[in-house]
């Protein structure tokens, strides 16, 4: 990708009206195309040579739409200032944990694990956690994945959920109301050549979280889970 996608959505954040959209239609065709090669080209192939469960999908199964939801929203704004894709099986309306690439002035990310699970997908996830903790302390206890992404963020409960022990060794973990990562990457190296082996290179150290997560996800879709809620 070159300058021009982060030149169009710099602009767009301080001209995020219908009128000034309208009047740089082409540009921001232009942007979104370059991001939709790099994931046809770049993104979603790497991630399809060792993720097995990432195939036949194109950018535009995994990209979410730019133009924003603004009916219950205080925010009015109509445009997103951002480009973003899930790439995960089935695309971006995916119930399963993926790889997440956000495009944003000063805010861009690869992301993975499971923005907000609901109903059994919570409750399977913390089971998983908790029959298999030792397995899931050595996947965020690694220093690759430690330097990389810190460790698991989101929302929390005040206190541990109901039906585990309170001396359970992981029970803050078990805490979370989302279990995500997240890996910021700096405006500059987007238009670089080598941000596309940065952004595999993170996404490989994504791959055994997901995998986690998605023995639990798997079954709380059998079981009839409602859906993850669009980025």
């Amino acid at each position: 990708m070159d300058k021009k996608v982060m030149e169009f959505l710099n602009e767009l954040k301080i001209n995020n009206n219908r009128e000034w959209f309208a009047t740089n239609k082409s540009r921001y065709e232009l942007a979104r195309m370059q991001v939709e090669t790099f994931l046809n080209k770049v993104f979603i192939p790497a991630i399809a040579s060792f993720d097995n469960t990432i195939s036949a999908l194109s950018a535009k199964q995994c990209m979410f739409r730019i133009y924003r939801d603004i009916r219950f929203s205080k925010d009015k704004t109509p445009y997103k200032t951002y480009f973003s894709s899930y790439v995960a099986p089935n695309g971006r309306k995916s119930l399963l944990s993926g790889y997440y690439l956000h495009i944003e002035p000063d805010n861009s990310f690869l992301a993975g694990g499971v923005h907000c699970p609901k109903g059994d997908a919570i409750k399977n996830i913390r089971n998983e956690i908790f029959y298999h903790f030792n397995e899931f302390k050595a996947i965020i206890g690694n220093k690759d994945f430690k330097d990389n992404f810190g460790g698991i963020q989101g929302k929390k409960l005040l206190r541990p959920p109901a039906g585990y022990p309170k001396n359970f060794e992981g029970i803050e973990l078990l805490k979370f109301k989302e279990f995500t990562v997240f890996h910021p990457f700096p405006d500059d190296l987007l238009s670089t050549p080598g941000f596309g082996e940065k952004a595999i290179a993170v996404c490989l150290k994504i791959k055994h979280l997901n995998d986690f997560m998605n023995r639990a996800l798997k079954e709380a879709i059998e079981q009839g889970s409602d859906k993850t809620v669009e980025q």
